[in-house]
């Protein structure tokens, strides 16, 4: 027995090392030849040197174990492998990979993400948002935006067109305000705190647009014409690509283009495009001057080359070309932002139109993919930390302000829940936010982290305004110009549907992708299995192959060994506070990288098709990514001490989800192995044997965690009820102003006015405990007091302003019949 513990001792640990295959020759041999002396039984020993000679000679000889081994398993795979369509393979090619590939590979090399440089803004992208992001959001009325004009003003529409701000993205040659992926996110963060529907109108140009596909793709000819006129707002740029019948499934778009010769501008026979189209939920649409669009192009007379069906290609066309319908609108949940279906009926457009020109036919969805890689990754992320940061501080003041049973209800636990949630939710989506802002800065363009943030920080914000609305209670469900929170609440699914529905990129997208793309073995091996030459296939599949197994056996081992010692032993940066969350993401990382390669040798290509272990997938690289990036957000602060609490909650809580669907991943594991290499290994044991061991070489000792406990919840929820640096910096960067007679700018008022009232209220309350002032409201004993010199006059005047103000804030709108029969 002592020899066999050695022996597993030796192979895990050479497995953990990552020991090449001949110095696992060595050692083993060596381990064999002492264990041999112990031997009496000559016939045990040549039966153990047989099965030595029999393994390691054809893994050290590459001839052999390809003949033996890699062959088979390489015909194996290639008839597990599923069929992938073209549009697919361009979503996998989109974009590159960044931490997401740290996180799967077991290993994370924390050098990747701690030496990012923290996102910052120069000094013209913090004199624009001081400037004319501020005094947008002063002139902005969300109530009247969206109940009485249904649109933005006419002044906000001139003021948003002279200041450049559907230009943030373009190069200053073409006249744009070449800001930062930071920059813009912080603009559009700001603006959301005030007007959804102002954030939507800017950040519709700045994201996917035609803007950003000009600059990638478009010709010289195009970006001069173009730019400088998207810059000023001349032109109002729109994107349209879904339909009645192709949403998710852009494959399915029944959308034309048949090139053909056509009258154009006088001219009777020049070469261009036919087209017929139908789209609809188009931000911008109905006041669009330029349309960029997205159609399948079909050459049947083989005008420009030799394939007749050449795939999605992306043009550019003015509204005002003929047979293009725009102008009616969709009414998106009670916002007023543009959007609506347009049509075009036999429009015809000249070859120069395409986007990049005829070069690029074919190439849109590719196009498109790789917009989307980053710029899925500013604008919904920054309006969701706009409205979260928005509710921490409204509500948190709120719930200061509210009292009841002559306490604020922020002191009662019930309240504290919700109020712990919205601060830490809050804290997550802002770190989240500002590290992929600055990778995609520093060059990075990560498609699955871009999926992720869209995804976990709009369900986030979500379920941060819920928490809001329960605590603003009748005065959240109550619209009118004094709630502020409503009209968000209202328009949360916009943000959850559009650049992905969010059912879509957690089931099918951020593990459907990542397992590909991030995976340090699997696109590899799907490209040599995908090689025309077969020496070369086989010859490259044999060295990622193996490449391949000796990582499973290191996950294998360090999984155990992270497992057994809960990773105390892992060296990794940090202070004495965050150390012990950088080892248990390295653990997580172990175990989902080996759980990865478990289903995927288990279920093959099924696994594309089992949605509900793929999301499940997705939520433990989801929250690993998200603790990575509180950990660097806490030390790009400057690692502030007063924002501990904020921290462990934000940790405990993301490592608890990616632990807990870790946890999931294994219930829902086959009983069975429905892999024919494997079911012919393991058929013999009991049903889930495989799950079960897998799950205690990971998790030794049951549930290393837990979510955040009630003393944190305590700790969390009291930054919301009092004015501190940690509350200014959780809410930094949002629109904040101190009118009274404001939708957000009487909590302000109220909120400073309350704080300055509490010692006084404080001496009432306890004359009142010693009789010294009868109970009752604290207004009719003022007199009293002041009469008794309990307190004074200027005292009693803080009492009364703060009364006085939080009247203001708990008072609601009501409206005569005849207003709202008639909202204009």
């Amino acid at each position: 027995m002592i020899w066999l513990i050695s022996f597993l001792i030796i192979l895990g640990v050479l497995a953990y090392i990552r020991a090449s295959i001949h110095l696992t020759t060595l050692v083993v041999a060596g381990w064999l030849g002492l264990y041999s002396l112990t031997l009496e039984e000559g016939i045990l020993v040549f039966l153990l040197w047989v099965v030595f000679d029999a393994v390691f000679i054809p893994l050290n000889f590459p001839a052999i174990r390809k003949l033996l081994f890699s062959r088979t398993i390489f015909r194996l795979m290639k008839q597990m492998l599923p069929q992938m369509s073209q549009t697919e393979r361009e979503a996998l090619e989109a974009g590159n990979t960044w931490w997401d590939a740290e996180l799967f590979s077991g290993n994370p090399d924390w050098k990747v993400l701690l030496d990012l440089p923290a996102p910052k803004l120069n000094a013209e992208e913090q004199a624009f948002i001081d400037g004319p992001v501020e005094t947008l959001c002063s002139m902005l009325d969300d109530w009247d935006i969206t109940r009485n004009r249904f649109d933005l003003p006419d002044e906000v529409w001139d003021f948003i067109k002279r200041h450049k701000f559907c230009g943030m993205i373009i190069p200053k040659q073409y006249g744009g305000l070449e800001f930062g992926e930071y920059a813009h996110s912080e603009v559009v963060m700001k603006l959301s705190s005030r007007s959804t529907t102002a954030a939507v109108t800017v950040m519709v140009p700045n994201s996917l647009g035609p803007a950003k596909l000009l600059l990638l793709y478009g010709t010289e000819q195009q970006k001069n014409h173009y730019l400088p006129r998207l810059a000023t707002g001349e032109e109002i740029p729109a994107f349209a690509l879904t339909g009645p019948h192709a949403g998710s499934d852009a494959g399915a778009m029944p959308d034309t283009g048949i090139v053909c010769y056509g009258k154009f501008e006088g001219k009777d026979k020049v070469l261009g495009i036919r087209l017929n189209w139908e789209k609809r939920y188009i931000t911008l649409g109905p006041v669009a001057t330029v349309l960029g669009l997205a159609f399948k192009l079909y050459d049947p007379d083989h005008l420009i080359g030799d394939n007749e069906n050449i795939g999605i290609t992306v043009a550019l066309i003015p509204t005002n070309t003929q047979g293009v319908s725009i102008g009616r609108r969709h009414f998106p949940l009670d916002s007023a932002f543009q959007n609506g279906p347009n049509w075009g009926k036999d429009v015809f457009i000249p070859m120069d139109w395409i986007i990049g020109g005829k070069e690029q036919v074919g190439n849109g969805w590719k196009m498109l993919m790789q917009c989307l890689a980053t710029g899925r990754a500013v604008s919904l992320p920054a309006l969701s930390t706009g409205a979260s940061k928005m509710v921490s501080r409204n509500s948190g003041a709120y719930a200061r302000i509210r009292k009841q049973f002559n306490l604020p209800i922020g002191e009662f636990e019930g309240i504290e829940e919700p109020l712990s949630r919205i601060a830490g939710q809050t804290y997550i989506i802002d770190a989240a936010r500002k590290v992929t802002a600055a990778a995609l800065d520093d060059g990075q363009k990560p498609s699955v982290i871009s999926a992720i943030i869209k995804y976990e920080l709009t369900e986030r914000m979500r379920r941060v305004v819920n928490d809001g609305m329960d605590i603003q209670g009748g005065s959240g469900i109550c619209l009118g110009p004094k709630n502020y929170l409503g009209r968000m609440y209202q328009v949360i699914p916009v943000s959850i549907t559009v650049e992905g529905a969010n059912i879509l990129t957690r089931t099918m997208m951020i593990f459907g992708q990542g397992a590909i793309r991030c995976h340090p073995c699997i696109q590899r091996e799907m490209e040599a299995l995908g090689q025309e030459n077969p020496y070369l296939a086989l010859q490259q599949f044999d060295e990622v192959l193996f490449e391949h197994i000796g990582l499973v056996l290191h996950n294998l081992a360090a999984g155990f060994w992270l497992g057994f010692s809960n990773a105390r032993f892992v060296d990794v940066p940090g202070d004495q506070d965050t150390q012990r969350y950088f080892r248990q993401i390295a653990r997580l990382s172990v175990g989902f990288a080996l759980v990865t390669d478990f289903a995927l040798l288990t279920l093959g290509g099924s696994l594309k098709r089992k949605e509900r272990i793929s999301g499940r997938f997705a939520d433990v690289l989801s929250n690993l990514y998200l603790c990575s990036c509180v950990l660097k957000n806490y030390q790009d602060q400057g690692s502030p001490q007063d924002d501990l609490p904020l921290l462990h909650w934000a940790c405990q809580q993301t490592l608890h989800c990616a632990h807990q669907s870790l946890l999931d991943i294994f219930h829902a594991l086959p009983e069975h192995i429905p892999a024919v290499v494997l079911r012919a290994i393991f058929q013999a044991l009991p049903r889930r044997t495989l799950v079960y061991l897998l799950r205690f070489f990971l998790f030794p000792s049951g549930k290393p965690y837990a979510p955040p406990a009630d003393y944190l919840v305590h700790q969390t929820a009291a930054l919301l009820l009092k004015n501190s640096a940690t509350r200014d910096r959780l809410t930094h960067g949002i629109y904040i102003n101190h009118k009274p007679d404001d939708v957000t700018g009487r909590i302000e008022v109220a909120f400073q006015a309350v704080l300055d009232a509490m010692p006084v209220e404080a001496k009432i309350q306890a004359a009142q405990k010693q009789k010294q002032l009868p109970k009752g409201a604290i207004l009719d004993v003022l007199d009293a007091g002041i009469s008794k010199a309990i307190i004074s006059k200027k005292e009693a005047e803080l009492i009364l302003t703060a009364e006085k103000a939080r009247f203001a804030v708990i008072s609601v709108d009501d409206f005569s019949p005849e207003q709202l029969g008639n909202p204009r």
